[in-house]
């Protein structure tokens, strides 16, 4: 993910991250080995951090992949909290189970396997913090249902939005369009208040100001 920042300070933020547990650790070497996309334990530690920040109760993650950053997560929530993560692949979804046993946190979380455009318009609302990781493709779609599933005072939290840096280019390709395209449409809403930190591939924090 080059072109965001220079690469002695993404090295420096890198050796300062919390890498978490044993537990944590392996499912971060599972990832790199096995090239599965996971947040990285410094996005990992912000997740956890703006949860706690918030005191987040109920919080719906889209994109569960291995379990990584919703092991983050949910290690945010109280003991009577939940984590609700949407995987598309009951394949995938199955590898995110048992990594969620081995990190202690499966008893607070819930999978729900299938498209998150089809799943979170019957999930009951609202939750305290939504994080945004699907296939890009589906950001623009999926970004009023987050919204509206989202209390005032809640974050939305989303992956990616920088694309490599691609989303402020004057010629896009197709995703970096798409994310440019929710960035925007997210920065317009009166609703929301939004930041973007050059984190990684770019992470956007979202404030639900109001209804």
């Amino acid at each position: 993910m080059p072109g965001i920042v220079f690469d002695e300070i993404e090295r420096y933020i890198d050796d300062l991250a919390n890498h978490g547990d044993a537990a944590l650790r392996g499912i971060e070497k599972q990832g790199h080995d096995g090239d599965w996309p996971i947040v990285g334990p410094a996005e990992g530690s912000l997740l956890h951090v703006l949860a706690r920040s918030i005191r987040a109760s109920r919080i719906l993650e889209l994109g569960t992949a291995i379990g990584y950053s919703g092991t983050w997560l949910a290690r945010a929530l109280p003991a009577d909290g939940q984590l609700v993560t949407v995987e598309w692949t009951p394949e995938t979804a199955d590898i995110a189970r048992k990594n969620f046993a081995k990190t202690g946190v499966a008893k607070r979380v819930r999978i729900e396997v299938g498209s998150a455009l089809e799943v979170v318009p019957r999930l009951d609302g609202p939750f305290d913090f939504i994080f945004n990781d699907i296939d890009k493709q589906h950001y623009v779609s999926v970004l009023p249902l987050c919204i509206s599933k989202l209390r005032v005072g809640g974050l939305l939290v989303t992956d990616n939005v920088l694309w490599s840096g691609t989303v402020a280019q004057a010629r896009r390709s197709r995703e970096a369009e798409i994310i440019h395209e929710y960035n925007r449409k997210l920065a317009a809403d009166p609703r929301m208040i939004v930041s973007i930190v050059p984190l990684r591939d770019g992470v956007s924090v979202a404030l639900k100001a109001q209804d």
